[in-house]
């Protein structure tokens, strides 16, 4: 991948502006398109197959007045006087005529009904007047919304004395998210950091274009989708607040190898390369874990979950894209105006050479204080989030209602009047339906039902209980005690649920529940659900993936371990505020109590991502130190000073992003954003670049290991970029067109034991070479290696003028290997081969051609000159003299000595 990624960096720098006029017409054309042809998003919330949506479902086409949104108005005269006068009545009922006559208005609960109850407050001040929908709040009109305003202040002044009309309920609740000028504060203090850390102003500014970018192109396809699928208006917001933090990190890990590379004095268009391949693998790497987890929001099996876990995978893939292609085509628009400063006064050949940056001082204090008693840094970093994590044990999951929006809305301002005069359980009733198709009494039988209902603990009050028009279905409107998103309600529920069978036997009628309250309910508890089996998604997925890029067990172990003390410490500190209401008013929560109940497999899903980013850029410095010296201790304190810089950077980017989204974010963004920046900031600061670094100084050498076993079951994925600078580095190598070159080549089984030791070989094109050697001496392994075959070698090796194992795939359609012992003719195999255009011929188990037709025509195709080049395996070379050309190499094996290690 990183040769892919050097050759497309150098075709951006290359092609730079057919690079920036692409990504501005694909800018274009998804902006237009989401303008001309989108459809509004859509926040009805549904689990499909759940009882409360079933229920619902059949609501709509039996029942359809009760199966749409609903508005409330309130009328509430002041203290001392009575709602339920002659005059009040005969306002209320003009009002009720007035209300049926509006635009998308199902039907009208009049108060003073002789068949409705409740709905006068106990303290007599006030009447509640339900107003049921034919649509979703999504189809509610903007002049049904206006007509039923004038009609409540037309109430208000007729009855007059100070009595005051409350318009509101879902149908003016105003759910859709949206950015405000808080949210440009992240984008500033990202500006900051930037500019801080590059001391350019082209440098800083050009993470924050390419990220705004990113997400226009992202949310005007998402918005363009809702020609096809509903979406709820918190996907957009949730692709823009991620789509922003992804996209300045994954330019600023862009930029950051770029200029330390152009500061070694590097050329333009090679630096941009080869930061695009190191850097711009890592990217890679991290935008997969974000989008992996992201589309795992599918396992719970929730439509708008998955659009909205899609729409911000999207933002995470076009945040990666435009890193890897228009962040290298900026920099090479920039040039050298990106190249780091030389001190004043600093010699001429200084500035040939390495600009030398001072030393981090303060990384290095925060390490060695870390690593100096690693076991006690490990022990306080662990029971310190342990502790922070309890709160979490009372998060509450609900759906938000209207007691979460803004305050001073219509929507909210009548929800807190209705909880004042009649009760919480009055914002959120349930609906109990029941199928009487059968009864000769619906009337009747809904009245007996609805009596039942009454008497069951936590139930308010019944205010309605009437069959449809057909006489097959009816409803029971059940009020709870308590508000929607409390434990109570939900025991009430479960207490309905439990009578079905109940209903069943003693009225012959199938009933359920369902409603708002209900469907929140059932939507919160299969969140819930889901939650285990996508942590174990997301933790199994962190192991392999970490156990690929550092070749180690104890790696993802650690690793796995400190993202799960980051994820309890964020739910801890969530509840801590939207649950116990601490720091509520500083942060302006308007409802504490619960929190949006996909809330934890988002911030899971995004977090585990985030964290394998930082873990990635940090351990991989570390374990290229380790490599290169094998001292445990100086790797931990070069590696993490070497990358601290841009870990701190992008973390404090990251926070400000997410953070800047919590003051005047809607109630479903807002805890949202909280808790993510909360995790980010203990997963940087805390485990990251504290806990890991003392772990690894526990672990010293034994942190770095992978049994051989794994090591060649496991893929090897290149998030750094080592192949590629692997690679460069023998680009000049061995100066001569030799068809093999080998240098250092060995090989071990699975016990560690040499299969081969120590390979140097140099083979010009168009000669043979004889591997031979008696037994179990590794010359089929060595043959099958310079194939291409086998990829698990150490040393270096070029076949045909490419570097292994980076190339063996491309390597592949130039050679041929030819296993004599299976086949008849190898000869002709070979000849055929070499027809088709094969540069390197491979014949393993020469010796065994014994018929003299088969030894004759492997005779004419090895003597035939320069048209491809051989390497056999035999044991005798002296056996197969007659077959060899005069061009011949032997090399000679000898079994390896088993103390050899």
């Amino acid at each position: 991948m990183s040769s892919f990624l050097y050759r497309l960096g150098r075709a951006a720098a290359r092609l730079r502006v057919l690079v920036v006029a692409v990504w501005v017409l694909v800018l274009a054309a998804a902006g237009g398109g989401a303008v001309a042809f989108n459809q509004g998003t859509d926040d009805t919330f549904s689990i499909p197959g759940s009882e409360s949506q079933d229920a619902l479902d059949h609501l709509g086409r039996v029942f359809p007045e009760v199966s749409g949104t609903s508005a409330q108005l309130v009328l509430v005269v002041p203290d001392g006087q009575k709602v339920d006068t002659a005059a009040t009545r005969t306002a209320v009922n003009a009002t009720v005529a007035r209300i049926g006559e509006v635009d998308q208005v199902a039907t009208v609960v009049n108060p003073f009904g002789s068949d409705v109850s409740g709905a006068v407050s106990e303290d007599g001040r006030a009447a509640l007047i339900a107003v049921p929908m034919t649509v979703d709040v999504a189809q509610v009109e903007p002049s049904s919304k206006d007509d039923l305003t004038e009609i409540a202040n037309d109430l208000a002044s007729t009855v007059g004395g100070g009595a005051h009309v409350y318009t509101g309920g879902d149908a003016f609740a105003d759910k859709v998210p949206k950015l405000s000028p808080t949210e440009g504060i992240g984008l500033g203090i990202a500006l900051i950091v930037l500019l801080l850390m590059f001391r350019s102003m082209i440098a800083a500014v050009m993470p924050l274009l390419t990220a705004v970018l990113g997400v226009g192109i992202a949310v005007g396809l998402i918005y363009l989708a809702t020609l096809a699928i509903p979406i709820s208006s918190t996907a957009p917001m949730l692709a823009v607040m991620l789509g922003l933090a992804v996209g300045i990190d994954y330019a600023l890990f862009l930029l950051s190898r770029h200029r330390d590379q152009l500061a070694e004095g590097l050329e333009v268009e090679e630096s941009v390369a080869r930061a695009t391949a190191t850097a711009g693998s890592a990217v890679i790497f991290a935008g997969l874990t974000v989008v992996i987890a992201l589309l795992g929001l599918t396992i719970a099996g929730i439509p708008f979950l998955t659009t909205m876990g899609v729409a911000a995978a999207v933002a995470v893939a076009f945040a990666v894209a435009i890193a890897v292609t228009l962040i290298p085509a900026l920099m090479s628009f920039a040039g050298d105006r990106l190249r780091p400063k030389t001190p004043k006064g600093a010699p001429k050949a200084q500035r040939r050479r390495r600009i030398r940056l001072p030393k981090p001082q303060i990384a290095r204090a925060w390490v060695r204080t870390a690593t100096k008693v690693p076991l006690l840094t490990v022990v306080i970093t662990v029971v310190g989030l342990a502790a922070c994590a309890i709160p979490a044990a009372e998060l509450r999951l609900a759906l938000p209602d209207n007691g979460s929006e803004e305050h001073g809305t219509p929507a909210q301002v009548t929800y807190e009047v209705v909880s004042e005069h009649f009760g919480p359980g009055y914002n959120g009733p349930l609906i109990v339906t029941a199928d009487i198709i059968q009864s000769t009494d619906p009337v009747g039988l809904m009245n007996k039902l609805a009596a039942e209902i009454r008497t069951m603990p936590g139930v308010a009050s019944v205010p309605l209980a009437t069959p449809n028009p057909k006489g097959d279905t009816g409803i029971i409107q059940v009020v709870p005690t308590t508000a929607a998103d409390s434990a109570e309600t939900e025991d009430l529920v479960k207490r309905l649920r439990d009578q079905e069978q109940h209903f069943l036997d003693e009225y012959g009628t199938q009933t359920a529940v369902t409603g708002i309250t209900a469907v929140g309910i059932d939507v919160s508890a299969k969140l819930g659900q889901a939650l285990l089996p996508f942590g174990i998604l997301v933790v199994g997925l962190s192991m392999v993936l970490l156990a690929m890029v550092f070749r180690s067990i104890w790696v993802p172990v650690k690793a796995t371990f400190g993202y799960l003390l980051s994820v309890g410490a964020a739910f801890g500190a969530t509840s801590f505020v939207f649950q116990q209401g601490h720091l509520a008013e500083q942060l302006h929560v308007a409802h504490t109590g619960s929190v949006i109940s996909f809330l934890p497999i988002i911030l899971m899903g995004v977090l585990f991502g985030l964290a394998m980013d930082y873990e990635v850029f940090l351990v991989s410095r570390i374990r290229e130190d380790y490599v290169h010296h094998g001292d445990p201790q100086h790797a931990i304190e070069s590696g993490f000073v070497s990358a601290s810089r841009v870990v701190v950077a992008a973390a404090l980017i990251m926070f400000a992003v997410f953070a800047a989204f919590v003051p005047e974010g809607s109630a479903t963004i807002k805890p949202i954003a909280f808790s993510l920046a909360v995790g980010v900031f203990v997963d940087a600061f805390i485990v990251r670049m504290t806990l890991v670094p003392a772990v690894l100084a526990l672990l010293g050498e034994r942190a770095w290991g992978l049994p051989p076993k794994l090591d060649r079951a496991l893929p090897v994925f290149d998030a750094e970029g080592d192949a590629l600078v692997h690679e460069l580095r023998l680009a000049d190598w061995p100066g001569t067109d030799e068809a093999i070159s080998a240098r250092e080549l060995s090989l071990e089984d699975d016990r560690g034991q040499p299969i081969y030791h120590d390979v140097e070989i140099h083979a010009p094109r168009g000669d043979t070479l004889v591997l031979h050697g008696y037994g179990s001496v590794g010359k089929t392994a060595l043959l099958f290696t310079l194939a291409g075959r086998i990829t698990k070698h150490k040393g270096d090796l070029k076949v045909l003028g490419r570097v292994l194992p980076q190339h063996s795939h491309a390597l592949r359609r130039e050679v041929h290997v030819i296993r004599c012992r299976d086949v008849t003719d190898p000869g002709a195999e070979a000849a055929a081969a070499i027809a088709d255009g094969v540069g390197l011929v491979l014949l393993d188990d020469i010796d065994v051609v014994l018929r003299t037709d088969a030894r004759d025509a492997l005779r004419d195709v090895l003597a035939r000159p320069g048209t491809a080049s051989f390497v056999v395996s035999c044991q005798d070379p002296e056996r197969i003299r007659d077959l060899l050309p005069a061009t011949t190499q032997l090399f000679g094996l000898a079994p390896q000595p088993a103390e050899v290690h």
